[in-house]
């Protein structure tokens, strides 16, 4: 089981990002995957997850409106588009697998390596 995230850099305050999660060595269609993020310092914080078939979405209440998680079950790869963007939204973001959900909120299972977002002037 492997999670490659990916599409992260250096953004100005208000620009936009999408992010990559790429699967492989499962049946990728059939696991909910979650996005969270990570700041020195700090624990991951969930951001957003989606379900197997993607007809379900939920996101943490400081990121609705403006990030859209979505996945392409045919080639394997799951997106979170970050939009609006703010120094508040510097971390390391990582893809998972969802073990489980819990109040629509994703429990980590298998961790992907992270991609460092960073916005800044």
């Amino acid at each position: 089981v492997q999670l490659q995230a990916s599409g992260g850099g250096l953004v100005q305050p208000g620009g936009s990002l999408r992010l990559s999660c790429a699967a492989s060595g499962f049946t990728f269609r059939t696991y909910a995957i979650g996005w969270f993020r990570q700041t020195p310092g700090k624990g991951r914080e969930f951001v957003a997850n989606i379900n197997s078939s993607g007809g379900t979405k939920s996101y943490h209440a400081s990121v609705q409106g403006r990030l859209s998680i979505s996945r392409d079950n045919a080639n394997k790869v799951g997106y979170l588009e970050l939009n609006s963007l703010n120094s508040g939204d510097t971390a390391v973001y990582y893809c998972a697998t969802c073990r489980a959900r819990v109040a629509g909120r994703c429990l980590p299972d298998v961790w992907g390596q992270g991609t460092q977002v960073t916005v800044s002037s």
